[in-house]
């Protein structure tokens, strides 16, 4: 009888741990910690887990609320800490689901659209469940061009190339076969804006590099924009689109999607450097290499920047899935090659003004290939202010007085470069032209031009025609304005 009342006692031992492994089993994660990042035209919340698990996301009405069920999970963190000031959350409440798991529901102020996925470990975190609320019709950017203007402007742009031509646009009917058109009097040069388009870096829960003294990229780069912005919006004839202006998360072809959508002329994106030793310091210029990074150092960058987008959970990518493998890289080549040329000219003056204030890392604009700098049509520079992983550098990214300089420095090597070459329609070209004396030996490019037509045309060998310009190669841009040597 004894025997069996031990066994049975051993049973039950057994049969206990059973079950409390099995409980352990079934409460298998638990909400670490959440982070709210707001933007203009979104929410982030992030639920970062201890282990995996499944997420049901959807909305309710009558009030507006979204609910996120999580299987298998409980509540470790305190949401009343999240900062839901400017973001669509007017309220977090949790509660234990019926039938098991958590329940979170968001009590909404204005209209959403959700979505959610998740992320594996990476470097800086562990398994998280990522919430999306976009905000329908608005924009990532303050102020946003509308379309109608945007079209004016273009509109106004094609008037202008086609009087310079002494033609009519090509949609109006040519006079053999139309009736004498009322002469009207030419409409008013447009002096718009060139428009710089300055991006921050990383944001929200992308930190970038982190310095010795705990300092992190995604603020140091912010107020050099910021900074950057001021000063291009203080200087006539120019107007600067923050891309990011707050701690928030935007994934890398959204940036240079919402470049183009404000029509910038140039785009430029501040980082600041890191290395896995202290000692390199400097600033870097980067443009896109078309065919891959000029140096390990420059790979190595292009891999790290590019992997931010692993971490927001967005595909980076440059798509034309519609068209075929041979095309893709033909209209690649075909759309790059003169915004290149433009970055690396740009690059090389930004990258001189730099080297006036601070050591540089490398004499010379590096290419490599950021997926931030892939926009077809428009020029783009990265630049990487200082390496942050120095002491003695972040420091300095850290003063005020610095930043400035450092802001002043890029702004002043971009407005070399358009005061030079004005895009057309631009109150700088306005000024230009205002200010030189009419000339049998000038000459507009137009739209089909290359220069060893323009050179057959009035009669001069390309190679004096270059020289006279101070061109490295055949490219030019419509608009720009040629000297024509006597020959």
């Amino acid at each position: 009888m004894e025997i069996k009342g031990i066994a049975a006692r051993v049973y039950c031992l057994l049969a206990a741990s059973f079950f409390a492994l099995a409980a352990v089993n079934v409460q298998a994660s638990s909400v670490e910690s959440m982070r709210l990042w707001a933007a203009p035209d979104h929410a982030r919340l992030v639920f970062d887990l201890s282990s995996a698990t499944n997420a049901n996301v959807f909305s309710l009405e009558n009030p507006a609320r979204l609910v996120i069920d999580l299987d298998d999970t409980q509540m470790d963190t305190d949401p009343s800490t999240l900062p839901l000031h400017d973001s669509a959350i007017t309220s977090v409440r949790t509660g234990a689901r019926e039938g098991g798991g958590l329940r979170v529901v968001l009590e909404l102020n204005r209209e959403i659209e959700p979505r959610h996925f998740t992320l594996t470990p990476n470097d800086q975190y562990g398994h998280r469940l990522v919430v999306d609320l976009e905000y329908p019709g608005e924009s990532a950017v303050e102020n946003p061009i509308d379309p109608i203007e945007a079209m004016i402007r273009d509109q106004e742009t094609q008037a202008l190339r086609a009087s310079t031509q002494g033609q009519l646009p090509s949609s109006v009917a040519s006079p053999s076969d139309a009736a004498p058109a009322e002469v009207q009097e030419a409409k008013p040069h447009p002096r718009r804006d060139i428009i710089i388009a300055v991006d921050a870096g990383h944001g929200g829960e992308d930190p970038g590099a982190i310095g010795p003294s705990g300092t992190r990229e995604k603020d140091v780069v912010l107020e050099i924009a910021r900074n950057l912005a001021a000063q291009v919006n203080g200087t006539e004839g120019f107007k600067a689109v923050l891309v990011r202006d707050g701690d928030y998360y935007l994934g890398l072809r959204q940036r240079t999607s919402l470049a183009r959508e404000q029509k910038a002329d140039f785009f430029v994106s501040i980082h600041a450097d890191a290395f896995t030793s202290p000692r390199p310091q400097g600033s870097s210029v980067y443009a896109l290499s078309q065919r891959g990074a000029t140096s390990e150092t420059a790979q190595w960058l292009a891999d790290s920047e590019n992997r931010s987008d692993l971490i927001g959970g967005v595909d980076g990518s440059l798509s034309l899935r519609d068209k075929d493998q041979v095309l893709r890289g033909v209209l690649l080549d075909l759309t790059m090659t003169a915004t290149l040329n433009d970055s690396l000219s740009i690059g090389g003056q930004v990258l001189e003004k730099l080297g006036r204030i601070n050591r540089l890392h490398k004499s010379r604009v590096e290419q490599a290939g950021f997926m931030v700098l892939k926009s077809p049509d428009i020029p783009s520079l990265l630049i990487e202010v200082g390496f942050i992983s120095n002491p003695d550098e972040e420091r300095r990214l850290r003063d005020p007085v610095h930043q400035s300089g450092l802001s002043q420095a890029i702004f002043s090597g971009l407005r070399e470069h358009f005061e030079r070459y004005p895009p057309p329609a631009s109150l700088l070209a306005w000024q230009r032209d205002n200010q030189r004396r009419p000339s049998g030996n000038e000459y507009r490019i137009q739209s089909g031009d290359t220069l060893s037509a323009i050179a057959v045309r009035h009669g001069v060998p390309v190679n004096q025609l270059r020289q006279a310009n101070e061109l490295n190669g055949d490219v030019i841009r419509v608009g720009q304005v040629l000297q024509i040597p006597r020959s």
